[in-house]
């Protein structure tokens, strides 16, 4: 059986923690920023958890099942 290949897409998007959680990047910070608050912003540039409902599925992305 040949090995499972990592998704580019999802080796881009995902870092795993110290303890194997998987962190994730917000979404909406890219365009279209002067109509967004200040604090909005600033707490969309830190990183947070993956979903423990998608660690499943991401984790079939990066091949760590």
């Amino acid at each position: 059986m040949p090995k499972m290949k990592t998704i580019a897409g999802a080796k881009k998007r995902f870092k795993l923690t110290g303890s194997g959680k998987i962190k994730r990047k917000h979404a909406y910070k890219s365009h279209i920023l002067t109509k967004k608050s200040k604090k909005r912003k600033r707490n969309l540039t830190y990183f947070t958890q993956v979903h423990k409902a998608d660690t499943n599925r991401v984790k079939l992305m990066l091949v760590l099942k």
